[in-house]
């Protein structure tokens, strides 16, 4: 169980966002659309705007207070623009307003460079349908201009420079795009990871401690019930109980280290398998339990994935046997056969006794599920067998989570 976490910070609210991971996209906001620009580049586009702006207002406008009001104008919009005010396209329509006053109708004036910048800063700062409006909006004024004006081929051109300001925005806007798309990707699978990360050591505590305590309470049961009659029979039993709690600290640490991303992978116990399964059983004979193992087939060569989830589900269905039907005869059998591995836990019911966990389900029944589960198997528990029956089976070849 090796973490494979990386830390990413959570993205900004608003904007796309990925729902369910299914790939739809809630259009991005006013908010998030203006992130193309901040601080001092935005600043700086502004400035870059006004001068443009001023060189047309001093070129070839006969009028210096009517250029110098279409000027004022232009740029107040567009600042207003770049600083995020909405909506986009009205004050776009108002800085292209003071650039057609000062421009005069004349295709050879500079200042109309400035709407190539409104047409990238529209798609840019606002929807892809508000840059394309504005795109079509500059294209009958220029259009307009060619024909109804003086004639003059100088059009052309700002009709090809503002569409190919268009495009190359819109191919910016969508790489853009794209990348806020995976990084909320990115997140959401980091997220993700962490979950399952916190689920898994979740399930090795649970095991591994609820486990221990019963095994032990069993030992200390037993240690009460002979200290009068057997005091050496009572001292091996709080010694065997000491043994499992020395046992279920160093799984504990082990399963925490886990966590740890400057250990050395040397320095990690081995987890359980398959072939611990006699040694699991003989813990609970040795504190009172009867309990009967039968295994067909080879377990020696299960995947380390699928051995830990039989051993951890045999040791959730026997630590449930020991604590909710306590004396009741439980068989446990593990058959390999035909790519499957299926493993079962019989406990028989004892009168007056709830027969296992179903009583009380809890995090066990479901812990159990989670690793079969996650190694692509299933698992059951309920009435069945003798009493209470665990029914796990798992694929040879089943995924890891």
């Amino acid at each position: 169980m090796t973490s494979a976490l990386s830390r990413y910070g959570r993205p900004a609210t608003g904007g796309r966002r990925l729902r369910s991971m299914s790939g739809d996209l809630e259009p991005a906001g006013p908010a998030e659309s203006a992130e193309y620009l901040a601080g001092r580049a935005r600043w700086a586009a502004i400035v870059v705007f006004a001068a443009v702006t001023a060189a047309g207002a001093v070129r070839l406008n006969p009028s210096a207070a009517a250029a110098a009001a279409g000027a004022v104008v232009a740029v107040g919009a567009a600042a207003l623009l770049l600083l995020g005010w909405r909506p986009v396209l009205l004050y776009a329509a108002l800085a292209t307003a003071g650039i057609a006053v000062l421009g005069d109708g004349m295709s050879s004036n500079i200042g109309w460079f400035a709407v190539c910048l409104l047409a990238g800063w529209c798609v840019l700062a606002g929807t892809r349908r508000e840059g394309l409006a504005y795109w079509a909006g500059t294209m009958l004024l220029f259009a307009s201009e060619w024909l109804w004006g003086q004639p003059d081929s100088g059009w052309g051109a700002w009709l090809a420079g503002t569409t190919l300001t268009v495009a190359f925005s819109l191919l910016i806007r969508h790489d853009r795009d794209l990348l806020r798309r995976l990084r909320l990707a990115q997140a959401s699978l980091a997220e993700q990871a962490r979950a399952q990360e916190r689920n898994r050591i979740a399930r090795e505590l649970h095991d591994v401690i609820g486990h221990t305590l019963t095994v032990s309470l069993l030992h200390v049961q037993s240690a009460r019930l002979a200290v009068e009659h057997d005091p050496a029979d009572a001292g091996h039993a709080l010694a065997e109980a000491e043994r499992l709690g020395r046992e279920c600290l160093a799984e504990v640490r082990t399963a925490v280290g886990m966590l740890r991303e400057d250990d050395a992978a040397d320095r990690i116990a081995p987890l359980p398998g398959a072939g611990g399964l006699p040694a699991l059983v003989e813990q609970f004979r040795s504190a009172g339990a009867d309990v009967t193992l039968t295994v067909e087939g080879d377990i020696a060569g299960l995947p380390a994935t699928t051995g830990l989830a039989v051993y951890r589900i045999a040791q959730e269905a026997l630590t449930n046997a020991a604590k909710h039907a306590p004396g009741a005869p439980t068989e446990v059998g593990l058959r390999v056969w035909a790519g499957e591995v299926t493993l079962t836990a019989d406990s028989r019911t004892v009168p007056g006794k709830a027969a296992s966990a179903g009583a009380d389900p809890g995090l066990g029944v479901i812990s159990m599920r989670e690793r079969a589960e996650s190694v692509g198997g299933s698992c059951e528990a309920g009435p069945g067998g003798r009493g209470w029956l665990v029914r796990a089976r798992l694929p040879l070849t089943g995924g890891t989570s």
